[in-house]
């Protein structure tokens, strides 16, 4: 396949471009760098089958040749990131998303939207299936993130049903591993950074709101399996999942509805500090700051249909992904440029 991937060059955009190369699909990664980096993908730089288009999508997107699928994965997605770039981040989501759309109309190519459980914002059922509409304020601060994805995944279903457009949309959970930025502001990275640097982990709140983690490997492995699975595969199953899909989501057609991909396994924040701190053997203590507004008190995922359709859950235990990440944070703080 032929594979474009916005924000190719980001935390997720990179490690899907580096998986689909090596099962030896063709991928053209566009990139602002607005929150992406270079190193990312260096080492796929010169590969026969890569290119990198350095581009913002909220212009009009124009991609030579045919394309077998269209990847948005482009967006700020750490709450430090799209509370500083807020108009930025409603952009992509809004004119982003209709324009690539509109390159997947026009090649007649797959499309799979990079969307997040900050759909479902503080919720009030827990876990969180996709049937569960959210509990969202538009106003907030952080409400341009999830408005932002909400309004996408509306313009991606009405592209499959005005237009035909065979779309995918994934709503990922909490993600950690290799190649997230030192100082982007979320929990794993935060807390093992500032671990290995001898300073206090910040916890917000009393640390008692949950989250799941999932291992990036795990992720990049559910969101592929949701790309790549067929159309007519789906419909000849359905009949096997009549009841399954009408208890979940009435008549929807499940291959094109959004999936949850993410670990259900859930941890108290201040578990996760402690646990960064037991990995790490730091010395640090925790201090404890006032709350964000809007804050999430639950976050956990609901993987039926994930196992139900693609077959899919995590594999890598919680201690080893967390020791694979510490380490490269480890190797990155050593480089006179991050310290």
């Amino acid at each position: 396949m032929r594979i474009l991937i916005t924000g190719g060059a980001g935390f997720l955009g990179s490690h899907l471009a580096e998986s689909l190369v090596n099962q030896g699909h063709t991928v053209i990664c566009m990139d602002n760098l607005s929150t992406g980096k270079v190193e990312n993908i260096a080492h796929l730089m010169g590969h026969e089958r890569f290119a990198f288009i350095k581009y913002n999508v909220c212009d009009y997107v124009h991609v030579e040749g045919p394309l077998d699928a269209v990847m948005h994965f482009a967006s700020p997605a750490s709450p430090q990131d799209y509370l500083d770039m807020p108009i930025a981040t409603l952009k992509v989501g809004g004119l982003g998303t209709h324009k690539v759309l509109g390159l997947a109309k026009a090649k007649g190519a797959r499309f799979l939207l990079a969307s997040t459980s900050e759909v479902y914002g503080d919720p009030l059922v827990n876990p969180q299936p996709e049937s569960y509409w959210g509990n969202v304020s538009p106003i907030s601060p952080r409400g341009v993130y999830d408005e932002a994805k909400r309004f996408a995944e509306a313009m991606t279903m009405a592209y499959h049903r005005y237009h035909g457009v065979d779309t995918r949309i994934v709503r990922i959970f909490n993600t950690f591993g290799p190649r997230m930025r030192p100082n982007d502001g979320r929990v794993v990275s935060n807390f093992i950074v500032q671990a290995l640097q001898g300073k206090p982990l910040s916890v917000f709140g009393d640390g008692s709101q949950t989250r799941s983690f999932c291992y990036v490997d795990d992720l990049v492995r559910g969101i592929l399996a949701l790309l790549m699975i067929s159309s007519d595969k789906t419909v000849e199953q359905r009949t096997d999942r009549k009841s399954f899909l009408t208890k979940q989501n009435g008549d929807q057609d499940s291959m094109h509805d959004p999936v949850n991909i993410g670990n259900p396994r859930e941890l108290t924040v201040l578990d996760i500090a402690k646990l960064v701190l037991k990995l790490t053997k730091s010395s640090s203590e925790v201090s404890y700051h006032p709350l964000p507004a809007d804050d999430p008190k639950v976050r956990r995922p609901d993987i039926t249909r994930a196992r139900t359709l693609l077959g899919w859950e995590p594999q890598v235990g919680l201690e080893d992904a967390l020791q694979k990440t510490i380490e490269y944070f480890r190797a990155v703080l050593a480089r006179p440029a991050s310290i």
